[in-house]
C-alpha cells in the first residue's frame, strides 16, 4: 500500500476521494470540510458516477499491488541452464504459519529458479517427533516441492530426534553424517551435536578424497555467528575448522541462531547462518567486525547457485523480499596446501 502525509486543506488520499465520489459529490460545492477542494478539477459537465469511480480506483490499487508483488519477489540469481541450484533452510520445523509462508515462497521462487535440492541445517522438527509431527512440520508444508521431485538433505540439530535420520524424505540413509555430490560440487552434511573421533576421521578422509571443485559443509551449530542468544560455537570450531582449512572447504552453512547472517570470510572460508526458516528471534543480532550482512526482522531462507567458479546467493524473507544477495568466487588453494594432498614423490 502506498501512503503519504497530507496537511489539512491540501489533498485527499484515495480513500477520501473514493468516499466522496461514491456519495455523489463531484465538485467543491458538494464537499464542505475544507480538505476536498482538489476535486474541483472535475468539470461539472463530465461528472463521474459511482461505478466508474470505483472501477478506476480498484484498477489503480490492483496495478500498484501487482507492481509491488513483482518487485518484491524478483530473482537475483543468474539461473544458468546447467548450474547447480539448491535452497537452504534452518530451524524450520515449527509447524506454525511462518514455516508454511516460507515454504510457499520457496515454491513461488522454484518456478523462476528450479532448484532440485534443499539442504536442511538442523532443528528440522520442534516438539513432538511422532509420524503425525513429521507430516504437519515437514511433508505438509513442503508438499508442493516434494511433489515436483525436490529432494531434501537434512543435518540434525539439538531439537531433532536422531532416529529421524532414517526418515526417507530427509535422505540421510540412517547416518548422522554423510556426503553427496552433483556436478562440480560436493556437500558434506555433518553432526555438530556429538562430534567424536569416528566422525572426524570420516570427515578428513571424505574431504581428502573429494575431487569436486567446490566443497560445501553444513550442520547445525555455527562456527561463527553474531546471534545474541547463542553466538559462535567455539567448541565445534576448534575441531571442524582445522580440517576445513587444510582440505579447502569453500563455504559453510549453519543454523541454531534464529537469524540470517553472512559473515566476513574467516580463514579464507565463507560462512552463512540461516536459522530463521520457521523460528525467529527478532532483533537478536549483535553486530561485530565479522558481520557482513544480517537480517533478523522476519523469517527467511536462501537460494544458492554454483556455475563454474562462481557461487551466487540470495536470502529471501517470508514476504518474498530480498534481504541479501551477492556472488563468491571460488577460492584457490595455496600451493603448500595442494602439495599436502598430492601423492609423495617416489
Amino acid at each position: 500500500m502506498l501512503t503519504h502525509d497530507s496537511a489539512p486543506g491540501s489533498r485527499l488520499d484515495s480513500y477520501e476521494i473514493g468516499e466522496s465520489l461514491a456519495s455523489g459529490a463531484t465538485n467543491a460545492d458538494d464537499l464542505q470540510d475544507g480538505r476536498t477542494r482538489a476535486l474541483t478539477f472535475w468539470p461539472a459537465s463530465s461528472q463521474m458516477n459511482r461505478k466508474r469511480a470505483t472501477r478506476l480506483l480498484t484498477t489503480l490499487l490492483l496495478t500498484i499491488c501487482a507492481w509491488w508483488s513483482v518487485t518484491a519477489q524478483q530473482l537475483a540469481l543468474p539461473s544458468a541452464p546447467n548450474s547447480v541450484k539448491f535452497a537452504a533452510i534452518g530451524d524450520a520445523g515449527s509447524g506454525d504459519a511462518p514455516q508454511y509462508e516460507i515454504a510457499n515462497q520457496m515454491t513461488r521462487f522454484h518456478a523462476k529458479f528450479p532448484f532440485d535440492r534443499v539442504i536442511m541445517l538442523g532443528d528440522n522438527i520442534y516438539g513432538g517427533q511422532e509420524p503425525q509431527d513429521l507430516i504437519r512440520k515437514f511433508s505438509q508444508p513442503y508438499k508442493a516441492l516434494l511433489d515436483m521431485g525436490v529432494k531434501f538433505y537434512a543435518s540434525l540439530g539439538n531439537h531433532d530426534d536422531p532416529a529421524n535420520s532414517r526418515y526417507p524424505l530427509w535422505n540421510m540413509g540412517g547416518e548422522q553424517y554423510y556426503s553427496f555430490a552433483t556436478k562440480n560440487v560436493r556437500f558434506f552434511a555433518l553432526d555438530s551435536n556429538k562430534i567424536d573421533k569416528k566422525e572426524l576421521a570420516w570427515l578428513e578422509n571424505a574431504l581428502k578424497s573429494s575431487k569436486e571443485d567446490w566443497k560445501i559443509c553444513y550442520f547445525h551449530h555455527p562456527l561463527y555467528s553474531d546471534g545474541g542468544t547463542h553466538g559462535s560455537s567455539v567448541d565445534v570450531r576448534v575441531v571442524f575448522e582445522p580440517l576445513f582449512v587444510t582440505y579447502g572447504v569453500n563455504v559453510v552453512f549453519a543454523g541454531h541462531d534464529h537469524i540470517y547472517e553472512r559473515l566476513t570470510p574467516q580463514k579464507g572460508i565463507y560462512h552463512f547462518v540461516e536459522g530463521a526458516s520457521g523460528q525467529l528471534r527478532k532483533g537478536d543480532t549483535k553486530r561485530s567486525a565479522m558481520t557482513a550482512m544480517a537480517f533478523d526482522q522476519a523469517e527467511s531462507f536462501m537460494l544458492v547457485e554454483i556455475d563454474g567458479n562462481q557461487l551466487s546467493f540470495q536470502a529471501i524473507s517470508r514476504t518474498g523480499a530480498t534481504v541479501d544477495s551477492g556472488t563468491i568466487q571460488r577460492q584457490v588453494r595455496p600451493a603448500a596446501r595442494v602439495a599436502r594432498l598430492l601423492p609423495a614423490p617416489r
